[in-house]
């Protein structure tokens, strides 16, 4: 009976990508929880360990707070979650966006990282088809949606994130999935000491800092799945829809241009993108080029 079932998956994409979308639906819902919790959980460790340093004792009788407790609650009025109302998309719809309880509104987050899991699922089952490819492709999508959204909400891009992916990334290149290793290392290295060379260079030129580390670590873990050819498209990708955002959102909602934007959640677009069509775009371009 699995045989058949994986027979089915490898030989019909769609159904592949219609079980993955669905999975995904699951995994968006779950990513929510990592959005929200996870810079929670590192502030608390960041505090203890502040506190442990000074000398001064740690908050007593806080509650325990990891990814699977405390109960998932109304953020206004406490109302525990329950199953039927954590129904990836389907809960969100039914409650018309509003808890059950107090009536507040739902952040739009939360349907939306779960429509985009799923979406982002679908279309790499599609595009790779059942294998090693498309399954490592899934884990390093998820990731790259969790943070993108991290660092939407935070401007922080976590270590626990960025750097098992750039573990995961060299791993799976062992057996040269997406690149051979030795592309994959070099791709780790060249992504980190681009970005940062960049952040001195600007820091020295203006004073100011244009991004943080964790920029550095998310583009050396792309680096690592996808190797270093792909590192000047990702980075001029990441670039131009940075800027194309940035102006839209001073010129459309007068958002000050002092403000920092997050970089992380355009170099997961453009990773993410290279990762499917990369090799594609590259060149279709250079042909343009070459006509140009």
């Amino acid at each position: 009976m699995i045989n058949e079932g994986l027979h089915l998956l490898s030989t019909q994409p769609l159904l592949f990508g219609a079980v993955a979308a669905l999975f995904g639906l699951v995994i968006g819902s779950f990513l929510n929880v990592v959005v929200h919790r996870l810079p929670v959980m590192l502030e608390r460790q960041w505090r203890r360990q502040c506190a442990e340093l000074a000398g001064t004792p740690a908050a007593a009788g806080e509650e325990p707070y990891s990814l699977v407790r405390p109960r998932s609650r109304c953020p206004h009025c406490g109302h525990a979650i329950r199953a039927i109302e954590n129904i990836p998309l389907l809960s969100y719809l039914w409650l018309r966006g509003k808890c059950s309880n107090c009536a507040q509104p739902i952040r739009w987050r939360y349907p939306a990282v779960e429509a985009l899991t799923g979406l982002l699922s679908f279309l790499v089952a599609w595009r790779l088809g059942f294998g090693p490819a498309a399954l490592a492709a899934l884990l390093f999508t998820w990731t790259l949606v969790a943070l993108a959204f991290v660092d939407l909400e935070t401007q922080y891009l976590p270590d626990n994130l960025t750097l098992p992916l750039l573990w995961l990334g060299l791993l799976v290149n062992l057996s040269g999935i997406f690149v051979p290793v030795s592309q994959a290392i070099i791709g780790a290295v060249a992504g980190y000491l681009s970005l940062w060379l960049v952040f001195h260079g600007f820091r020295l030129v203006t004073g100011k800092e244009g991004m943080g580390y964790g920029d550095f670590k998310l583009f050396a873990a792309i680096g690592a799945w996808l190797g270093w050819q792909q590192l000047p498209f990702i980075i001029l990708a990441a670039s131009l829809i940075g800027a194309v955002t940035g102006l839209l959102m001073i010129l459309g909602r007068g958002r000050d241009r002092r403000l920092p934007i997050p970089f992380g959640p355009f170099l997961c677009a453009a990773g993410w993108v290279a990762m499917m069509w990369g090799p594609q775009i590259t060149q279709a371009y250079l042909r343009f080029a070459r006509l140009g």
